[in-house]
């Protein structure tokens, strides 16, 4: 959600949930609120506290650890002809709660992750209620003590649809490619994941006009 509450701030709130092994198994939950302020109409920046609960990995662990995260982003919306883009730049600040043999150790670690991410909605009719093509891609590098052999952590590219629901309601969905680098520097995943995420944007101002422009970038 990103709600205009006047000419020149938005609250944002989220809820996400990611699942494995064709949603049978939780991977996490996360919820976020925070705030943008609009220096130009396509030109904003906010920030926000996010907290995850991050299920175990290993096999029989029960215990899921949690993270706070803060960040502080800018985000640039324009067009160039129909096609509609975004360029977000993002600095999070993450302490990432640390679990042994299933049990809280007490211990977090901390590091500071960038993120930048292109984003583009190309029309295929003239009808803004026809799905629109959706890509996306973003990398994401990390620093702090316990980055030795990962600076680099991950990269997420995402190919689907935009659907417009309503002047205020609409929604991606498709599939997100996740290549990520391990803390021991030799290790990585790929993930397959069908992501499909909800936006809404009200106006809860008195002046009208829409909290963003043209489009939502991707959250999580």
């Amino acid at each position: 959600m990103a709600a205009k509450v006047s000419p020149k701030w938005a609250v944002i709130a989220d809820l996400h949930v990611r699942r494995n092994n064709f949603a049978a198994d939780p991977s996490f939950y996360l919820i976020r609120a925070g705030a943008n302020y609009f220096i130009k109409p396509q030109f904003a920046v906010g920030a926000a506290y996010n907290h995850m609960w991050i299920a175990p990995s290993r096999a029989g662990w029960q215990v899921f650890a949690n993270e706070h995260r803060l960040h502080q982003q800018a985000v640039l919306t324009g067009s160039t002809g129909k096609v509609v883009w975004s360029h977000r730049l993002r600095n999070e600040q993450r302490w990432q709660q640390l679990v042994a043999n299933d049990k809280r150790t007490g211990e977090w670690r901390f590091t500071d992750r960038v993120r930048y991410q292109f984003y583009i909605v190309v029309p295929v009719s003239s009808n803004k209620y026809v799905p629109r093509l959706a890509l996306s891609d973003e990398i994401l590098v990390h620093f702090g003590k316990p980055v030795v052999y990962n600076t680099f952590d991950q990269n997420r590219f995402f190919v689907g649809i935009r659907q417009q629901l309503s002047k205020t309601m609409s929604f991606d969905f498709g599939y997100m490619h996740v290549y990520q680098q391990k803390f021991t520097g030799y290790q990585y995943d790929k993930n397959h994941t069908l992501r499909w995420f909800f936006f809404w944007t009200p106006d809860w101002s008195r002046h009208g006009g829409n909290p963003a422009p043209h489009i939502q970038p991707h959250e999580e």
